[in-house]
């Protein structure tokens, strides 16, 4: 995080600022088709590369939370920078790779199963996470370690006492955001884990 790292103030205030996990806009890519594993493999490489959907409804609420954010952070996937750039209002941001989603590589299934994206999608996340079938990628356990990492840093500038906003991707913003309630932070706002939501998390009170 050097690209923001210098902006750190040397005299904490007493209460930090609130961390917020945005997940990005809808990606161009359709998801409408039906796909083998092999399939699969060949989209999700293109949807790690593609952008987002022509003409989107930016959520005011949403840019309401990034016009008062100290911090504006994105993943250095496309799809993330543009929704960055969405709610951005021509503000500087940092790119960070420390965000970037949790591989999804499918189950080595026979060439006639054929699934949609989505649910491929949800069958690879449960072969990754429960049997670690990761192919040579990031495991659970190395995506936990930078989920923690993650949280730490997004800590660090929130002692700050600016409002950090990150844009980056569904699953490994639910590890991120597990990684800070377990470091005595909450959830004060839950908007679910579609596009374009967020959810917020403060510092827990003592006592």
């Amino acid at each position: 995080m050097a690209a923001y790292a210098d902006d750190l103030q040397s005299d904490a205030p007493d209460r930090p600022g609130a961390v917020v996990l945005c997940r990005h806009g809808e990606p161009a890519l359709s998801r409408k088709v039906r796909l083998s594993a092999a399939g699969y493999r060949a989209w999700w490489a293109q949807y790690e590369l593609g952008g987002l959907k022509m003409d989107q409804e930016v959520p005011l609420g949403l840019k309401a939370i990034a016009e008062k954010c100290g911090f504006l952070i994105s993943s250095t996937r496309l799809r993330s920078i543009q929704t960055a750039q969405a709610l951005g209002l021509e503000r500087a941001f940092a790119e960070d790779p420390l965000f970037i989603e949790a591989p999804l590589p499918p189950p080595n299934f026979p060439e006639w199963f054929k699934l949609s994206p989505r649910l491929w999608g949800f069958v690879a996340r449960v072969w990754w996470w429960f049997f670690d079938h990761n192919e040579g990628q990031e495991s659970r356990a190395e995506a936990q370690l930078r989920a923690e990492e993650a949280a730490r840093q997004l800590i660090d500038l929130a002692a700050t006492g600016q409002d950090v906003l990150v844009v980056a991707h569904g699953f490994f913003n639910g590890m991120v955001g597990e990684a800070l309630k377990r470091l005595g932070w909450r959830c004060v706002n839950d908007q679910g884990f579609r596009y374009w939501s967020a959810r917020r998390f403060e510092i827990a009170a003592k006592g």
